[in-house]
């Protein structure tokens, strides 16, 4: 049997990884345990000083010039460049504009017209809810559509379904879905696939394949800030074909030239709505920098480690808690979250969050620990167990304050 792991072994991986050095490139408040990157990534310094020279120069100093001479009328497609590159796109596949849910009722609008003859839009019965309710508010405005759910989404595709919406990673149980053999399966029917990667971009390697649509956030993994800007991925062979129901004058073919009726731009562009928010995109811009630079590669392979040594310490220290680990441990089919089950789940997070270690809750009783290596080092992880078996050990989970639901869990 192998002796239990100590702090200073921790320290030891900390000393040896070659990623650390990105730990003094994030803002990381003093003594917090952060284990939430998964619903929001930390600050990088690198915005925050963009941010500044932003609203300093670029703003303040030449206003309505900076569109052009700092190049903000490109930042949809340049940011959308980095993205493509940490999911396995062309540059010019991929921009970033929006929302998550209002790019997925573009893609599902679009999906149909593409797929005339065919109303069904699948998807996963346990899948993100804004993209079901998305689903359902495109029926209501059309009134002819069918949202069909299904526990098993490679065995219900059939030939009326003009497309399957899916997330590469379930946001529950972080169970990583086979992207190649989901996209195989739906083409196979004639149908359409749209990946929502909120939960994979920049955490693990993606590589899109032959999948016809994708969205994502900007504010998880990549690090871009609260409500930070989403993006669409259109493979390229349809862009000839592809339109979207916001057809706004951004996405026009000539937008200054102010057309009185929509002409849409031939590429990718043609998925742009309105102005783009410049102070957010430019935090965004500036965080993907990080990780193109880690290499998504490298930054797996520490949150793999990162995971295995958090279950491993949490079956060492915490045996008697009852907890129950939903998330496989077998690496490659899990993204990059570990999630726990527990009756009293609400009120051990509230415990946690107070002694300065921070997880989210999902209901009705799943603990959510994010792993994002260039913000979390080793020794953290060994301390967060530590706090969570004392918290245990205590009984500070019973106090009536951790049992009041707050507005955000």
């Amino acid at each position: 049997m192998s002796k239990k792991l100590s702090r200073e072994d921790c320290a030891a991986l900390d000393a040896a990884d070659p990623l650390a050095p990105f730990l003094a490139r994030f803002r990381r408040p003093r003594d917090l345990l952060y284990f939430d990157g998964n619903s929001l990534g930390m600050l990088p310094w690198a915005a925050s000083r963009r941010v500044v020279e932003a609203l300093e120069n670029e703003w303040g100093e030449g206003l309505i010039e900076s569109w052009t001479e700092a190049g903000w009328i490109q930042l949809p497609q340049r940011v959308g460049a980095k993205i493509a590159r940490l999911i396995g796109a062309e540059a010019d596949e991929v921009i970033a504009t929006d929302s998550t849910s209002i790019n997925l009722f573009k893609l599902l609008a679009a999906s149909l017209k593409l797929r005339p003859g065919r109303r069904v839009i699948l998807t996963e019965a346990g899948n993100f809810p804004t993209d079901i309710y998305m689903a359902e508010g495109l029926d209501h405005l059309l009134g002819d559509v069918e949202v069909r759910l299904a526990d098993d989404v490679a065995k219900a595709i059939t030939e009326d379904v003009a497309v399957v919406s899916i997330s590469h990673v379930d946001y529950r149980t972080s169970a990583l879905s086979d992207m190649p053999a989901l996209t195989e399966a739906a083409h196979a029917k004639g149908a359409l696939i749209l990946w929502d990667l909120c939960h994979s971009a920049g955490a693990i390697p993606v590589a899109l394949g032959k999948a016809d649509f994708a969205v994502g956030c900007g504010y998880k993994f990549l690090n871009g800030g609260p409500g930070a800007p989403a993006y669409v991925f259109v493979a390229r062979r349809w862009h000839p074909l592809f339109t979207q129901p916001l057809a706004g004058w951004m996405g026009h073919a000539a937008p200054f030239e102010f057309e009185a009726h929509y002409r849409p731009s031939p590429g990718i562009k043609r998925a742009l709505s309105g102005t783009p928010s410049v102070l957010a995109m430019t935090a965004l811009d500036a965080a993907l920098d990080l990780l193109i630079e880690a290499d998504m590669p490298r930054i797996r392979a520490k949150a793999e480690a990162q995971m295995d040594l958090f279950a491993r310490l949490v079956d060492e220290r915490c045996a008697d808690m009852g907890l129950e680990l939903l998330t496989t441990r077998e690496h490659g089919m899990r993204g990059s979250h570990l999630a726990y089950r527990h009756a009293e789940g609400y009120a051990l997070t509230q415990a946690l969050r107070a002694r300065r270690v921070v997880p989210d809750f999902r209901a009705p009783d799943i603990i959510r620990f994010g792993f994002t290596p260039l913000t979390l080092a080793y020794v953290e992880i060994f301390d967060a167990v530590d706090r969570l078996a004392a918290i245990w050990r205590e009984g500070l989970w019973q106090e009536p304050r951790f049992a009041q639901k707050a507005a955000v869990t």
